[in-house]
């Protein structure tokens, strides 16, 4: 089981939408969950905690190696966590949010299991292209994906995420991407953008 969740539930409306947010490495459950008084009072929110603790401080969803890859083990660990949360949830509307190493994890789960979700932002991340085998682009017609990343990010370079763009270009999702005058982070133009576009989502 995931170590940790924070949950922050939503106001009553006519359908019941919710936001999975998955932090970055060396993070914890805390640190997106920030983010809530932000985004739109008809989600349901839950923060999750990584299931491993990283070497210089919180926690981290799996290894990632130098040049880039990750580590399948840890990364399909994670992965059933997740999906056995998800699995524990009754909702409507489903929505990943991940920055950084979360982010990975959203891309990932979402382009393995189109119908798992109905919405992805992809914060400061990218999608593995050591495991495009396994994507099902071809069942993203329609599919929104939000994609923001900053042009100085020094963590994960902005050309990551243009491969990812470039990657998604031959699906048929709705993406929505954004470059931002920032480093490794989310600032205030992002944040008005995310929640925008998460608006215009919910019933």
């Amino acid at each position: 089981m995931l170590h940790s969740v924070y949950h922050a539930a939503s106001q009553p409306s006519g359908s019941k939408s919710t936001l999975i947010m998955l932090h970055g490495r060396g993070s914890d459950e805390h640190d997106l969950f920030g983010l809530k008084s932000h985004l739109d009072s008809r989600l349901d929110i839950y923060s999750l905690r990584a299931p491993n603790e990283y070497e210089w401080g919180g926690y981290t969803w799996f290894d990632l190696f130098e040049d880039g890859t990750v580590d399948e083990k840890s990364f399909l660990q994670s992965k059933s966590k997740i999906l056995s949360f998800i699995n524990s949830l009754t909702t409507d509307k489903l929505f990943l949010l991940g920055f950084s190493m979360g982010a990975i994890m959203s891309y990932v789960l979402a382009l393995t299991q189109p119908k798992l979700c109905n919405g992805v932002l992809a914060l400061s991340g990218f999608a593995p292209l050591q495991l495009e085998k396994e994507y099902k682009l071809n069942e993203l017609l329609s599919f929104p994906i939000f994609i923001s990343h900053g042009i100085n990010d020094p963590i994960i370079p902005i050309s990551a995420a243009r491969k990812t763009k470039e990657l998604l270009s031959k699906s048929g999702a709705h993406v929505t991407y954004n470059e931002y005058a920032m480093a490794h982070q989310i600032n205030d133009v992002c944040l008005s953008d995310i929640r925008g576009w998460m608006h215009n989502l919910i019933p």
